[in-house]
């Protein structure tokens, strides 16, 4: 079981970044299918704050079956040049990236596997 999550969670980072490389995003309004879908999903809800300059935030995440989070996002890495003010406002941002997706829908084969297990996703800016 922990084998499985460690790979989502893997897979889940690689999605993230090939999301930040630039591939389409893809609305929450439709059920999604695969960790793919999830991470396109939020991805779409971020915008890093304007000021960021070339900063990113690791968020750790897991959700309920019904597509909302348990617990709050907890940020994991963190690399933001500036004050600790800068520092907060990107890591804000990027919660309130995946609250404004909340809930997701996930089909069901989905959300049977999904409840629990930790995620992490990588937000960056500039958006690209």
């Amino acid at each position: 079981m922990k084998r499985a999550a460690g790979k989502r969670a893997a897979r889940l980072s690689a999605i993230a970044g090939a999301i930040l490389a630039g591939v389409t995003c893809q609305s929450n309004a439709a059920s999604l299918n695969t960790m793919d879908d999830v991470g396109a999903a939020i991805q779409a809800c971020w915008t890093p704050p304007a000021d960021a300059g070339n900063a990113t935030v690791t968020l750790s995440f897991s959700f309920k079956r019904n597509g909302t989070l348990i617990g709050p996002p907890k940020p994991t890495a963190i690399h933001v040049t500036g004050d600790a003010k800068a520092r907060q406002s990107f890591v804000d941002a990027a919660i309130a990236a995946v609250q404004r997706c909340l809930p997701l829908s996930f089909s069901p084969a989905l959300a049977q596997g999904i409840a629990g297990n930790v995620f992490t996703l990588r937000f960056g800016s500039p958006k690209q």
